[in-house]
Formats: structure tokens, sequence, C-alpha cells
């Protein structure tokens, strides 16, 4: 018996498998990742605990990444999606079509470091161009370099707020006040510094602009 995958049952089959694997997608292969390690950075630094709340912070990065991937989603859905909908093309070419846009996007923002690392583990041919590696390589490639973009942004926000922790505990300590908590005084002038700064203005477009 002949496996055919632009069988109709077949196709409906792995449609609906595919997107079930939609959110892990958001997550690990879109601008996602970077963005809600930032912002949970970000709100560690400050000291607010559940301030802003998980919701708000996952549901801003969720917003923001279909801001960034805006071009790569209108590319796949004009190159893949639309076409395959209106039986121009097969499942199979729609998922070859689909792939370009993704691996296009998560190469400009991968380290050739990390690409070398997964083409030198999976033991692939060297590739002679950036088309010719195997998404099987860019996927992993691509997750710990956005990874590593947001923990060194992550490190620059941390700065200004534990120089303020510093100042206050310092102050405090030479006051002989040593009973209070320092997260205490020092959390309002955090609060004060990032709104003088307008650092949600500061942070968003920071985090756009870094993909650029």
């Amino acid at each position: 018996m002949n496996f055919n995958i632009d069988h109709p049952l077949v196709s409906m089959f792995l449609l609906m498998s595919f997107l079930s694997l939609i959110p892990a997608m958001l997550i690990m292969l879109t601008s996602f990742t970077r963005t809600v390690v930032i912002l949970s950075f970000l709100r560690q630094a400050i000291g607010g605990a559940q301030i802003p709340p998980n919701a708000v912070v996952v549901g801003l990065s969720i917003f923001i990444t279909f801001f960034v991937m805006a071009p790569t989603f209108d590319k796949l859905a004009k190159d893949s999606i639309t076409p395959y909908i209106d039986r121009k093309i097969t499942l199979t070419e729609a998922f070859k079509r689909g792939e370009e846009p993704v691996k296009t996007f998560m190469l400009r923002q991968t380290r050739q470091k990390d690409l070398a690392l997964f083409i030198q583990l999976s033991k692939s041919p060297q590739p002679y161009e950036p088309k010719d590696v195997p998404f099987k390589v860019v996927a992993p490639a691509f997750v710990i370099s956005e990874l590593k973009t947001a923990f060194e942004m992550g490190f620059l926000l941390y700065l200004p707020f534990i120089i303020i922790d510093m100042v206050v505990a310092s102050v405090m300590l030479s006051m002989g006040m040593m009973m209070l908590p320092p997260v205490t005084i020092s959390l309002p002038f955090k609060l004060l510094l990032f709104v003088l700064v307008d650092g949600w203005n500061l942070i968003v477009g920071s985090v756009v602009r870094s993909f650029q």
C-alpha cells in the first residue's frame, strides 16, 4: 500500500496535526522567546513581583511578536497558505514554500557559532549557502541564539535598577535602618525612574529594533 501525503484524508490529518503544533512554533520559531524573556527580566529587575501579571507580559509579547513577524507571516500566507486553500498547490508544496520565509527570518537572527555547533552535532555536510542549511539545524540554533540575545539585553536592563538598590541599601545602612527591607524603599524610586525615562517606549522599541 502506497502512502500518498497528498491524498485528501492524509492531507487533512497532517494539517490538523500541524495546527496543534502552532502554539509551540509560535513560541520557539518566532520573536516570542526573546521578547517574553526580556520582559520577564524587566519585571524581575524592577522588583514588582507579579506586576505586571503574567497575562500582561505574555499578551504584550504575543502582540509584539505579530508586529515583528508580520512581513514573514504575510509572505507565508501569500506563497503557501493561500495557494493551498485555493487548491493551486499540494500540501507537500505548501510545507516546502512555508519553510522558506520562516527559515530566512531565523537565519537572520542566528549566530554563526550556534549554527556551526548544530551542523557539527548533526554531522550534516557543510552547506554552501544559508538556504542549504536543514531546518532541523536552524531551529535549535535559532532558539539558543535568541536566549543569548535575551540574556544580554536582560543584563543591561538590570544595571540601572541594581545601582538604585545599592544606593538605597548603603543609605539605609549608614542611617542604621537595618530592620526595614531596602526593596521597600528602592521600589518607588525604580518605578519613578522607569516612568520618567518612558521605560515601556524604550524597552519595546529596543526589542523591535533588535530584530531589524
